[in-house]
């Protein structure tokens, strides 16, 4: 009986545990995520609506816009 009952307790608490990524906003497209802060694969982009930092990976980085020469 004290089996069932640990067992029943443990399916209880790991339902309530959010699964992995589902827990953070998209941003940028459905490419980044909003987060309090980056790892270190990830760059800040903007701030999301929520005031948290929106975080994109490296590889999806957009490139930086070339500088023109006014003369």
């Amino acid at each position: 009986m004290t089996q069932l009952l640990l067992l029943l307790v443990a399916l209880l608490v790991l339902g309530h545990v959010p699964p992995g990524r589902s827990e953070f906003k998209r941003c940028w497209k459905g490419q980044g995520a909003c987060r309090t802060y980056c790892t270190r694969q990830e760059t800040y982009m903007h701030l999301c609506p929520d005031a948290s930092l929106c975080c994109l990976s490296y590889a999806l980085k957009p490139p930086p816009v070339p500088k023109t020469k006014y003369e």
